[in-house]
């Protein structure tokens, strides 16, 4: 499989872009356990051409990361040519445009999954940003609106046909949210219809080997993007890969092993933005980290993990979770 001139390994696993959660640290962390490319946290065009730092510091990423994509949402069609010559800028690999994003502070002012309802402008920001940049251009999308205007498919090779070099797409509409379960019929129907060229990547509900080897198999896409099954599990490449060239479960580590990667997203993030920012940022992966599940009486120890204000006082309770419990 290639996205331009970027060649993958067979059956490669992508790490979805999401709002603070793909940043540099966690990037690095999934490239470490097997993540074939990374996309960092979204950014807002309007922010950008305004040149926000905070938003222009989304757009930094190493060597170490590479291929790394930058995403991009917006609903302007100059905005988004504005800032995708300044994520050019910064020499990413690729450039997403984000029309997938269904919060309602995106898609509620059209941009995002918003686009569904508005499909011409959406192929014409894409037209127009993929003629302002050299770099591979791909988009990130739902399977349309609602249940009732799901427009993937045909949406699809408009979107080809303005210049793309791969499409991602989410197996939900924009109503859905991520509730229910991720439709990926829909996504096999655009992956096997005889008129698409580009690589078609499959997101939606991928958690271990054996739900993505039946993606695989079932649809035959080029690629499968892992999202929110890798919040708090960064390892969760490698035992998906494992699974996929053996077919088999990847052996378990030891508690304490998982305990050390969930430090280091901790430690990680109080390097780049300080103490409480870092912990703050953390949050999120020590909440959803599976590494807790099925523990016995541990909502206690849950919320003191989420109140911990300080590194010291975090890993003091972290440290004791072997001791208190059977794990």
């Amino acid at each position: 499989m290639k996205i331009g001139n970027i060649e993958f390994s067979d059956q490669p696993l992508f790490l979805a872009p999401m709002e603070d959660v793909t940043d540099h640290g966690f990037r690095l962390l999934c490239k470490r356990f097997g993540a074939d490319m990374v996309y960092t946290e979204f950014v807002s065009s309007d922010a950008l051409i305004r040149r926000v730092n905070k938003t222009e510091a989304k757009l930094k990423s190493s060597d170490a990361e590479r291929p790394v994509a930058i995403q991009i949402y917006g609903r302007e069609v100059d905005a988004m040519v504005e800032a995708a010559k300044i994520c050019e800028e910064y020499n990413p690999d690729i450039l997403d445009i984000n029309f997938g994003c269904p919060v309602k502070k995106v898609a509620g002012k059209g941009a995002g999954s918003g686009m569904m309802r508005t499909p011409e402008l959406m192929v014409e920001i894409t037209r127009e940003v993929v003629k302002a940049v050299k770099i591979p251009v791909t988009v990130k999308t739902r399977l349309g609106w609602d249940h009732d205007s799901k427009i993937i498919v045909d949406l699809a090779e408009q979107l080809q046909d303005a210049g793309i070099q791969a499409l991602t797409i989410h197996g939900r509409t924009r109503s859905q949210m991520y509730t229910g379960e991720a439709d990926w019929s829909l996504i096999g129907e655009v992956k096997n219809n005889p008129r698409m060229h580009i690589p078609i990547i499959g997101n939606g509900d991928v958690t271990d080997g054996m739900s993505c080897k039946k993606r695989f198999d079932e649809t035959g896409v080029d690629a499968v993007m892992i999202g929110r099954g890798s919040i708090g599990c960064p390892w969760v490449f490698e035992e998906i890969k494992h699974y996929l060239s053996t077919g088999e479960d990847s052996p378990k580590q030891a508690f304490l092993w998982y305990m050390d990667v969930l430090k280091e997203i901790v430690t990680t993030n109080v390097e780049h933005t300080g103490e409480r920012g870092g912990i703050l940022h953390s949050r999120r992966h020590i909440a959803a980290s599976p590494l807790f599940k099925g523990i016995a009486d541990f909502k206690k120890t849950r919320i003191a993990m989420l109140r911990a204000n300080t590194v010291e006082e975090l890993f003091a309770i972290m440290d004791e979770i072997p001791s208190r419990f059977e794990v």
